[in-house]
Parts: C-alpha cells; sequence; structure tokens
C-alpha cells in the first residue's frame, strides 16, 4: 500500500530541476488536458444517460391517464383509476391504492382498460 502512494506522489511531481520552461508548460498543459478529458468521460458516461432516464421518466407521468396499465416500482400491477397532482389511484385486483407518482416504474404499452 506505501508503495502505491509513493508512486503516486512521483507521478504528481513536477518535472526535473534541469527542465525547461517551455517544458513546464507542456507538463502543466498535459495536466490540464488529461483533466478535461476524463472530465468530459464522466459526463458522458455517468450524467447524461441519468438525465435522459429523468426526462423519459417524466413525459411517462406527464402521459399518463386512466385506464393505463401500470407496474410499481415495488412491483404491483394496477390499472389507473385517478390522478391528482402528486399522487394516483390504481386498482389491483379488488383494491384501490393510492401512490406517488414517483412510484409509479412504468406503462404497460398498448394496454387501456376496457
Amino acid at each position: 500500500m506505501l508503495s502505491n502512494s509513493y508512486v503516486a506522489m512521483l507521478a504528481l511531481g513536477g518535472p526535473p530541476a534541469g527542465a525547461s520552461p517551455e517544458d513546464q508548460k507542456k507538463a502543466m498543459f498535459m495536466q490540464v488536458g488529461m483533466m478535461v478529458f476524463f472530465g468530459i468521460i464522466f459526463y458522458v458516461m455517468l450524467i447524461r444517460p441519468q438525465q435522459k432516464r429523468a426526462k423519459e421518466q417524466a413525459k411517462m407521468l406527464n402521459e399518463l391517464k386512466a385506464g393505463d396499465k401500470v407496474t410499481t416500482t415495488s412491483g404491483i400491477v394496477g390499472i389507473v383509476v385517478g390522478i391528482k397532482d402528486n399522487s394516483v389511484t390504481i386498482r389491483s385486483g379488488e383494491s384501490k391504492i393510492e401512490i406517488t407518482k414517483a412510484a409509479i416504474g412504468e406503462v404497460v404499452p398498448g394496454t387501456t382498460a376496457s
């Protein structure tokens, strides 16, 4: 473990004492470039897909209407009976359940109650 931290400290160290100022500038730009590169990779791999999923979820909840068959995040399957501001009433089996909109995992496509 000690050797890993020692290697990391050496890697982060500046250029040798005899290096020219131009070499020091190149090394600095290289470090900044690597930070920017990793920032872009971080954004593309983690942040952007999460934002896309959040937009799709919001769109699905805005298009929700009575009669849609839904599945909640806890696995309850039911048919939407009523919609309020932040809650949805679903009928599952012989019971009616009021849940928050955020608890709806998916709307089963192509199904509406008859």
